[in-house]
């Protein structure tokens, strides 16, 4: 496998208006655009008939997550406003204990007007349930680019239920407008379930009940996998090469049931629902790698350059089933891990057989995984996405990218 560290980020730009950037999605998900690449050749379609263009026995992997309304507003004693953006929980691989929490958590944070708060608690009340609910939150931790904070409240509520009620929803920061009702249903997957995301898997948007009995009606099958999205998905590639770029780490868990899915169809294509799922299923097989080699920890951790160190790389059948052997040997029925995966060009995908997505912003490390799959041919999508007034980035249209 070819390293990619010494690739030019700037090889990777192209010019992209505002006024093609979406600020709203379309009026129905299923009447999104969809670009077809299949080969090298190029067609316009709309999501409605996603299902007529998948190959015959395809398999779907639909990233579950749901994003949570992240954006919090708290008050200083003296009455200024501090907003505080949820990360992550400050315990690794916690998210499900973290949002059940009935009294006390720590997240890790951003926060916009940190320079005003200096120090002491600041709060906010929250209407849950019938009643008022203050919450306070206090600095712990400086972090290298983040906050840890601590939050307390009395009440018994789940930490979910005063987030659900309090937050606002993060919409991308291109998306230059505060979020609505409307984005509170719509910058959510339809199928979404599992909660721990700050932004949406958004190639997931496009599905309803419209493009999923036409996935039925062509015998297509899927199963599903969960990756938490951090906000790191919108950090732009700042270094002028991307070996020098840091990638972001994100949490995943997958069912056992699933991973066997996955292991049966590997005769055939599996397309991953967005680049989250995409990232999720490539990092099974090296974590399966790292089973084979070293064994896993509790909570493992896939370095972004781990897939292009060398070495006699296994097949993805006994990649995936050492991770079955694992969850086996320590009686568990979800792999639960975190992934750096950096997917570049000169990277060899060893599960997904093409990719269904949107269009992604200029100079980004999702731009740079949709070259490592289609190539320089990326440059013709986009080319022919604009000139065929697509609608761009998270409320945009998507493509099916079959190589």
């Amino acid at each position: 496998m070819a390293d990619p560290r010494s690739i030019s980020i700037d090889a990777f730009d192209y010019p992209l208006p505002d006024e093609r950037i979406a600020t709203h999605p379309t009026a129905e998900r299923h009447a999104s655009k969809l670009l077809v690449y299949r080969s090298g050749t190029l067609s316009d379609h709309t999501f409605a008939h996603l299902g007529e263009q998948l190959p015959d026995g395809t398999l779907l992997v639909l990233n579950e997550t749901r994003v949570l309304p992240v954006r919090l507003f708290f008050q200083k004693a003296t009455g200024g406003v501090v907003e505080i953006f949820l990360l992550e929980p400050s315990e690794a691989g916690a998210v499900e204990q973290t949002l059940d929490a009935r009294e006390a958590c720590q997240w890790n944070c951003l926060v916009r007007g940190l320079k005003k708060w200096k120090q002491g608690p600041v709060h906010m009340h929250v209407e849950v349930e019938g009643s008022t609910v203050r919450v306070e939150a206090t600095q712990v931790a400086r972090r290298d680019d983040d906050l840890q904070i601590a939050f307390s409240w009395e009440g018994g509520h789940p930490w979910s239920s005063l987030i659900e009620a309090a937050g606002r929803m993060p919409l991308p920061p291109y998306i230059h407008r505060e979020a609505t009702e409307e984005d509170a249903e719509r910058y959510q997957p339809v199928f979404s379930r599992v909660q721990g995301s700050v932004a949406a898997p958004t190639a997931s948007l496009h599905f309803d009940d419209t493009v999923f009995a036409g996935l039925t009606a062509r015998g297509v099958t899927q199963t599903e996998v969960v990756l938490h999205v951090g906000a790191g998905t919108f950090k732009p590639v700042s270094a002028p090469h991307i070996g020098d770029h840091a990638m972001h780490r994100e949490y995943l868990e997958v069912s056992r049931t699933s991973l066997e899915t996955m292991a049966a169809a590997l005769g055939g294509p599996v397309i991953p629902v967005g680049t989250t799922a995409l990232r999720t299923i490539e990092s099974l097989y090296w974590l399966g790698v790292m089973a084979l080699e070293s064994g896993l920890e509790d909570l493992p951790h896939l370095p972004q350059w781990f897939p292009y160190q060398e070495r006699e790389c296994p097949s993805t059948a006994d990649a995936l089933g050492a991770l079955m052997t694992h969850l086996d040997r320590t009686g568990a029925d979800r792999l639960r891990a975190y992934t750096g995966l950096m997917i570049a060009p000169g990277y060899q995908f060893r599960v997904a057989a093409g990719l269904i997505t949107n269009f992604h912003q200029p100079k980004s490390t999702l731009l740079l995984l949709v070259s490592a799959l289609i190539g320089d041919d990326w440059q013709r999508v986009y080319t022919h996405a604009m000139e065929s007034d697509y609608r761009f980035l998270s409320y945009g249209d998507g493509s099916l990218l079959l190589p």
